[in-house]
């Protein structure tokens, strides 16, 4: 069985700070860039140091796994939501609907396998304003053919409200660390 991979290889860039963090204290001449980033496969939040007179932009998309980077220098890691800059806050939520409408399939796979987590909690039921009644709905759709898009789900399922915004909410949700079961965040 193959190991699922810890780090990610892409992230989007939040936050780009050109002269380091406001509060630190050290002189400006040993001060280093800083981007705040959104990992693109487990909505890792990551403060990354780009490589000399690299400027980053938001939204863009950079390479930070094992092999040669060319715009990154190196990750310094995870961080908390509460250490996000105002900007990475805001841009957060449009990083998220992004990725949401980039990986339409891998999601719409989610609203086709969910399975229970347990007795009394179905997986479904975690996505926000999804409730006993819409999970039903859902399997019941699921079970006489298999959803192929948003649209699909959104067309099928007629209490649901869009399918795309229950799923960024709900990403965003356990980013920012609101929720006690994690369905997409690692």
């Amino acid at each position: 069985m193959e190991r699922e991979r810890k780090r990610e290889d892409y992230c989007i860039i939040l936050d780009f700070l050109q002269h380091g963090y406001p509060f630190d204290k050290r002189p400006s001449h040993l001060k280093t860039s800083i981007a705040q980033g959104l990992g693109v496969t487990k909505f890792a939040l990551l403060e990354i140091v780009p490589k000399k007179d690299m400027y980053l932009q938001p939204f863009e998309r950079v390479y930070i796994g094992d092999e040669e980077r060319e715009e990154v220098d190196h990750v310094n890691g995870r961080i908390g939501v509460g250490r996000l800059t105002q900007t990475a806050r805001s841009e957060l939520p449009h990083a998220i609907k992004a990725l949401v409408e980039e990986r339409e399939a891998e999601f719409v796979e989610f609203f086709n396998k969910a399975q229970p987590m347990s007795t009394r909690l179905h997986a479904l039921e975690l996505l926000p304003g999804v409730g006993k009644k819409h999970m039903w709905e859902i399997i019941k759709a699921r079970e006489e053919k298999p959803f192929t898009s948003y649209e699909d789900i959104k067309q099928r399922v007629k209490l649901l409200s869009d399918p795309k915004k229950v799923l960024i909410s709900r990403i965003l949700n356990e980013v920012e660390g609101k929720e006690k079961h994690l369905l997409f965040v690692r």
